[in-house]
């Protein structure tokens, strides 16, 4: 299984990564970035599932946070992990803090800007 997540270089500029199935058939990083690439999604901006993103915009316009389809990304994803806990870390921009641990007990953590 493969995806691939944009990374922040030295200068400031993006590159696209794949991240691929490990050798031993782990795929939890590849579902790491998968869940990092739909929160930065627009709502409708997938090319496969129409119902994936964060309608930031409209919750910007609206003055209200995603926080629902933040809780909606999140049971979707919390199979493929151990445990998945995503919370409000601030809210200009709304940034999300994700806790994770994957099947094998490494536990992970980031924040997450969601574009608006």
């Amino acid at each position: 299984m493969r995806t691939y997540g944009r990374a922040r270089q030295a200068d400031g500029s993006y590159k696209w990564v794949k991240v691929v199935t490990t050798p031993a058939g782990l795929d939890d990083f590849v579902w790491i970035t998968t869940l990092i690439q739909c929160l930065k999604l627009n709502l409708g901006e997938s090319p496969f599932w129409s119902d994936y993103g964060i309608p930031a915009r409209q919750a910007i316009v609206q003055q209200i946070f995603p926080d629902y389809y933040v809780a909606v990304t999140q049971q979707r994803f919390a199979s493929r992990f151990a445990s998945l806990m995503m919370s409000r870390k601030a809210t200009d921009p709304p940034t999300y803090q994700i806790n994770l641990t994957t099947h094998e007990g490494v536990k992970l953590s980031t924040v997450v800007e969601i574009p608006g």
